[in-house]
């Protein structure tokens, strides 16, 4: 069995759901505390074992790009200023890890998007994270993905278990318990309308890893909902014919193409912060009770 050694990110979606913000700004690079969404993901990646990655943009996200390269300028005044700590920071980020950049030339779904994959994953299994969930917990999401692949060798899906009243924004999911967290998944349906159409409450939540055989599905899929390519229809495929794992995994995951999930993560990050955490608490305590 190959070793997971590839991550796609997939970051070439619009943000409508956070316009104006998005209007000038990636999703992507909306900062949580003091670093943007995507460097949580990458370093997520890194922390699982990942050695290559591939981040999918468009049109307009260059400042992703730029924020993974050295900023020779920038550099040298923090140098020359003293500010080595500031300096070390900076400098560290173009080494985080092995990381390239693709084009979604044109906006055809998530599916499409991680067919512009193809050449660079070649006949590997690898992991997909999706640039606008970031999952924070101390044993890093796709890490425990990448552990159930090698376990149970076929594709697996990162699920959690939404709320009832929600999951017609989600797709739903068929399983089975193997052992603890780790399901048997072998249907789904993409955004079911009805009561009649959930087949679970666990729906794919930002990640998952996939076999180099979903290149070829992706080639003869159908558009799906909203007339793109959608990566759920061509995981479908494979679970309906030779199954896929599904790991309830650990952490807390943030939406950030959505407002409320961007306020949460802020939130939720600020007050777990080392320099400032406490102070920080103490005046969330106090602005509360101004309510």
């Amino acid at each position: 069995m190959k070793k997971i050694r590839k991550a796609v990110i997939p970051a070439a979606g619009m943000g409508t759901r956070v316009l104006p913000a998005t209007k000038s700004m990636p999703k992507e690079m909306f900062p949580i505390v003091d670093k943007p969404a995507i460097q949580y993901i990458v370093e997520e990646a890194v922390n699982s074992g990942i050695e290559e990655i591939l981040i999918i943009t468009n049109r307009g996200k260059g400042i992703i790009e730029d924020h993974f390269d050295y900023s020779p300028e920038l550099e040298q005044a923090l140098l020359k200023s003293g500010k080595t700590d500031f300096y070390n920071i900076v400098h560290a980020i173009p080494q985080i890890a092995n990381i390239t950049f693709v084009r979604q030339r044109e906006t055809k779904g998530l599916g499409h998007a991680v067919h512009c994959a193809k050449n660079f994953v070649g006949d590997e299994p690898f992991a997909v994270m999706f640039g606008d969930d970031v999952i924070v917990g101390e044993d890093p999401a796709i890490g425990q993905l990448i552990r159930a692949y090698e376990k149970y060798g076929k594709g697996v899906l990162g699920v959690n278990a939404v709320p009832e009243s929600e999951i017609h924004k989600y797709g739903s999911l068929k399983v089975d318990k193997i052992e603890d967290n780790i399901y048997n998944c072998t249907d789904m349906v993409e955004k079911p309308k009805t009561k009649e159409e959930v087949l679970s409450l666990f729906s794919i939540l930002g990640r998952c890893v996939l076999p180099p055989e979903i290149f070829d599905i992706l080639e003869t899929v159908e558009p799906g909902v909203g007339g793109e390519i959608q990566l759920t229809d061509a995981m479908k495929v494979l679970a309906r014919s030779v199954g896929m794992t599904a790991v309830d995994f650990t952490g807390v995951r943030y939406d950030m193409g959505n407002k409320l999930g961007i306020l949460k993560a802020q939130i939720e990050v600020g007050v777990a912060n080392q320099e400032f955490g406490e102070e920080f608490k103490q005046y969330l305590k106090d602005f509360v009770k101004t309510l």
